[in-house]
């Protein structure tokens, strides 16, 4: 047994001398074209535990004739060492990024940089699990990077945990037109606290909230929220007002058609898990945000603050279904044509700035950066943008559709 022991010890001692000699053929390269990049694996965790070049990249590139070999990691590459943040990953809505960008209707007609080329949409959503052939296409059209997935949180060289627990990490794509989470945590009094726990005027004590203390409890990369991303969940509300506005805004998703029966497109959203579609996990959720909540703030407090944001969520889902009737009456009167290819009278609120009209167009910024601000600012305990930059704005884009419609009706002869 000793013998055996001794053996093994030997063995991996030379299988870890041969790939650092491997290494050391990178690094003589490497340090003299990219030494950035050298530099930041030097100072990583993965350096200080001899996982090196070969060990996510392979060995068959060895010069500059077959760059072309390089392996490029993904989750599958880093399930080998860290099994259980990939499976919570997997499990997660940030897994789904990449399908549901190339699930929009529309999403063919942007410019290929933007989407496969990652300087738009596809570089946030490339966090997402591509399948081997995407992978395989993405590589021939040229785009050979980006395809980790664990490294848009975890900047490679470094991969470091640190800078991924940081709320700037975040930032990167969590800000701007339709979720400004970044803007909204930053001005809120838990990213104030933040900055001021970092400048030292708050002791290393003070509670000050990240996004993932709230989002990201215990280490969990399921990175959830109890309503999901659109704020827009089964089963319907007993209210049957709410029930009514719920309905009408996923018949303008196309998930229900105008009778309210399930089509094809909510098979999708189960698929990538972006709504919640029983109380139970709804519920669940709603229960982890309650216990990290609970841990500076009174129970009741917490429950009280995010009914809160449940009410938001109906008032706006008030406004936003009166406005999706205006247009969709427009349709229904032979004033406006309905959207290319589908094949409801409704809008297609998942066209965005493809619809083809001032009012279509209007609609959807109404939905998809009114919509949520409202909600989402109210969560993130920022009253400016729950206020001016949502609630506000979602009542001047009422009133714009209302008479953008009329006009319409006019022109077109009452």
């Amino acid at each position: 047994m000793v013998r055996r022991t001794l053996l093994l010890a030997l063995l991996s001692l030379a299988l870890t001398s041969t790939a650092w000699a491997q290494a050391e053929v990178c690094l003589e390269c490497h340090l003299k074209i990219t030494p950035g990049i050298v530099h930041d694996w030097q100072s990583s965790k993965h350096f200080q535990n001899d996982v090196n070049c070969t060990t996510c990249h392979g060995n068959a590139h060895t010069s500059a004739t077959d760059v072309d070999q390089v392996e490029i990691p993904t989750p599958e590459t880093c399930e080998g060492c860290h099994e259980d943040q990939v499976e919570q990953f997997m499990k997660g809505k940030h897994a789904q990024a990449w399908t549901v960008m190339k699930a929009m209707p529309t999403i063919h007609w942007q410019p290929q940089a933007l989407i496969d080329g990652m300087k738009g949409c596809g570089a946030c959503h490339k966090i997402g699990i591509k399948s081997e052939e995407e992978i395989k296409q993405l590589k021939a059209e040229g785009v050979g990077f980006g395809l980790a997935s664990c490294d848009a949180c975890h900047t490679l060289h470094t991969f470091s945990a640190e800078e991924a627990r940081q709320p700037e990490a975040c930032r990167i794509c969590h800000m701007g037109f339709d979720h400004p989470q970044w803007e909204m945590y930053s001005g809120s009094k838990h990213g104030v606290r933040h900055s001021l726990k970092r400048a030292g005027v708050l002791p290393e004590t003070a509670a000050a909230p990240t996004c993932q203390t709230c989002h990201m409890q215990e280490g969990n990369h399921e990175v959830r929220t109890a309503w999901g991303f659109l704020a827009l969940r089964l089963p319907m509300p007993e209210d049957a007002a709410w029930a009514a506005d719920r309905a009408t805004i996923l018949q303008a998703l196309g998930v229900l058609d105008p009778e309210g029966n399930p089509t094809a497109r909510l098979d999708a959203v189960k698929a990538v898990d972006l709504a919640r579609l029983d109380q139970a996990y709804w519920q669940a959720e709603r229960d982890k945000m309650l216990a990290t909540c609970s841990e500076c703030h009174s129970e009741n407090f917490a429950k009280a603050e995010l009914e809160k944001g449940d009410s938001m969520i109906r008032q706006a889902d008030k406004l936003m279904a009166e406005a999706i009737r205006v247009v969709a009456g427009l349709y229904q009167d032979g004033i406006l044509e309905p959207p290319n290819d589908y094949e409801y009278e409704f809008p297609d609120l998942l066209t965005f700035h493809d619809a083809p009209t001032v009012i279509e167009q209007t609609l959807f910024v109404m939905y998809l950066e009114h919509r949520m601000r409202t909600f989402q600012g109210t969560f993130h305990a920022n009253p400016d943008y729950a206020l001016w930059y949502g609630w506000s704005a979602m009542n001047r884009d009422l009133t714009e559709i209302k008479e953008r419609a009329a006009e319409l009706r006019e022109r077109h002869g009452g």
